[in-house]
C-alpha cells in the first residue's frame, strides 16, 4: 500500500475513498474457484456469465387460453390439441385452435394466444373469440430475455438470489468466482474483554470484533481471528508473526503515534503506515499502509466510528479488490424530520430511521453508542458547513445497502 502519506488538514471522504479504491485496484484478488450454485451466494463472479441458449428457447404462452392464427379469429374454431407446459406440441391444424397453458410451447403455425377469460366455449366444443386479437398477443417470443452468446452477467457481479436464479435459468450448474479474501481481524488494548469473561477495573466488552467478524463473513471473507492484542510490544510482535497468508490486516483502535501504540510500532518495523485524519464524523482517524507486503487498514475504536468507516471505506475497498465495479451504496433523498443548527467541518453520518417518509435521528449521536445503530435503519449524510430545518432534503443511506 504505497502512496499513503500524511497531509495537513482533514482528508475529505471522497478523497479517502478514491485513494483506497486505487490501492485496492493495485492489489486485486485474482485467484478463482469453481463452485456449484448452491455454494456461490455472496461471491463475486470472476468470468462473465454467457448464455448458452436462447431464453426462452422457443415461443411460449404467457396465459392460460387458446393458441391460434390471428387471421382465423373471426369464426368459432374447433380445438385440435391440448398443450401443457413441458410438452412438445404438434403443428397447429388449419382452421383450428389449441388449448394451451402458461409456459407451454406455441405450436407451429399459431401466432397468438387469447386468454381463456375472453372466449366462449360453445355447446359443440368450438371456441368463439369475443374480442379483437392481434398477432403476437400473449406470446413470449424465443430469445425474449436473452440470446445464445449474449453476456448476461459481467465479471465483478456479486451473486445474490436473483443472479443465481438467472444462472440456473440458463442451465449453469457451476460458476467461476473469486476466492474469498482472508482478513486478519485484530483488536487492541488491555481494556477489552471478550463476552463471557469477567470485567476488571476500567475494562469493557469487545463489541467491534463480533461486529466486524460477522460483517466480513457476510461480504464473503474468510476471517482469521487475531484476537485482542495486549499492550505489550514483544507479545504484539509474536501475535503478528503468527498471522500468515492473509490479504488484509484489519484492526480497530490502538494505531496512532502515541507511546502506547504497540501495534503501530510493530507494523512500522516491517512496513509503512500513515495516519489519515478524515473529515468524517464519527470516525476521524484511519490508518492505511502495509506490513510485510500485506495491506493494513486501521479503523477507529469507538463502535459507531468503526461501523461508519467500515461501511463507507473498508467495504468498498474489499469489494474493489474482488473486481466489483459498483462498490458504493445506493442513497436517496428524503425530507429531514429534525433540525441541525451547528454546521461542522466534517461530513457527519447520523444514525437515523424513516418514520412517515421522513428521516428522524437517534437522540444520542455519540461515537460510542452502538445502540443508536441497532435502533436505526440508515445513515443520514450531513455535509460540511450545513444547517438543516425540518423538511429540508437530506441524503439517506439504508443500512441494508452496506450490511451485505
Amino acid at each position: 500500500m504505497s502512496g499513503c502519506c500524511d497531509k495537513p488538514g482533514l482528508l475529505p471522504v471522497e478523497t479517502a475513498l478514491e485513494r483506497l479504491l486505487a490501492l485496492a485496484e493495485s492489489a486485486p484478488i485474482r485467484e478463482t474457484e469453481r463452485l456449484p450454485l448452491a455454494s456461490a451466494e455472496g461471491r463475486v463472479l470472476a468470468e462473465p456469465l454467457v448464455a448458452g441458449l436462447d431464453l426462452p428457447p422457443w415461443p411460449n404462452s404467457a396465459m392460460d387460453g387458446y393458441a391460434l392464427r390471428q387471421a382465423d379469429a373471426g369464426e368459432p374454431l374447433p380445438v385440435s390439441q391440448c398443450i401443457f407446459a413441458g410438452q412438445a406440441p404438434e403443428p397447429l391444424q388449419a382452421d383450428t385452435c389449441a388449448r394451451i397453458f402458461t409456459g407451454a410451447p406455441l405450436p407451429a403455425g399459431a401466432d397468438c394466444v387469447e386468454m381463456q377469460e375472453n372466449v366462449e366455449v360453445l355447446a359443440d366444443g368450438r371456441v368463439r373469440f369475443l374480442e379483437a386479437i392481434r398477432a403476437g398477443q400473449h406470446v413470449r417470443p424465443q430469445g425474449q430475455e436473452t440470446r445464445r452468446g449474449e453476456t448476461v452477467l459481467d465479471a465483478g457481479t456479486r451473486l445474490g438470489p436473483i443472479e443465481l436464479g438467472l444462472a440456473a435459468s440458463l442451465g449453469a450448474a457451476e460458476l467461476t468466482v473469486r476466492r474469498r479474501p482472508r482478513v486478519a481481524l485484530l483488536s487492541t488494548g488491555d481494556e477489552l474483554v471478550e463476552p463471557g469473561q469477567s470485567l476488571g477495573p476500567g475494562q469493557i466488552y469487545n463489541s467491534n470484533r463480533r461486529l466486524l467478524a460477522s460483517w466480513l463473513q457476510r461480504l464473503g471473507c474468510e476471517v482469521v481471528d487475531g484476537g485482542i492484542l495486549p499492550d505489550d510490544l514483544d507479545r504484539t510482535r509474536v501475535c503478528l508473526g503468527e498471522l500468515a497468508d492473509v490479504d488484509l490486516l484489519l484492526s480497530t483502535g490502538g494505531v496512532s503515534v502515541g507511546e502506547a501504540d504497540f501495534l503501530g510500532q510493530v507494523l512500522r518495523e516491517a512496513g509503512e503506515l500513515a495516519l489519515w485524519k478524515l473529515a468524517i464524523k464519527p470516525g476521524k482517524p484511519l490508518t492505511c499502509g502495509h506490513y510485510r507486503g500485506v495491506p493494513v487498514i486501521g479503523l477507529p475504536g469507538n463502535p459507531a466510528s468503526t461501523l461508519v468507516t467500515f461501511a463507507l471505506l473498508t467495504r468498498p475497498y474489499l469489494l474493489r479488490r474482488l473486481g466489483c465495479a459498483e462498490v458504493t451504496p445506493l442513497r436517496f433523498s428524503v425530507p429531514a424530520g429534525f433540525t441541525w443548527t451547528k454546521p461542522g467541518n466534517r461530513r457527519e453520518y447520523l444514525r437515523a430511521r424513516l418514520e412517515n417518509g421522513r428521516a428522524v435521528i437517534y437522540a444520542n449521536q455519540s461515537s460510542g453508542v452502538l445502540r443508536s445503530v441497532a435502533w436505526a435503519d440508515g445513515l443520514v449524510e450531513v455535509r460540511e458547513g450545513t444547517t438543516l430545518a425540518e423538511g429540508d432534503a437530506v441524503t439517506f443511506i439504508p443500512l441494508s445497502e452496506v450490511l451485505v
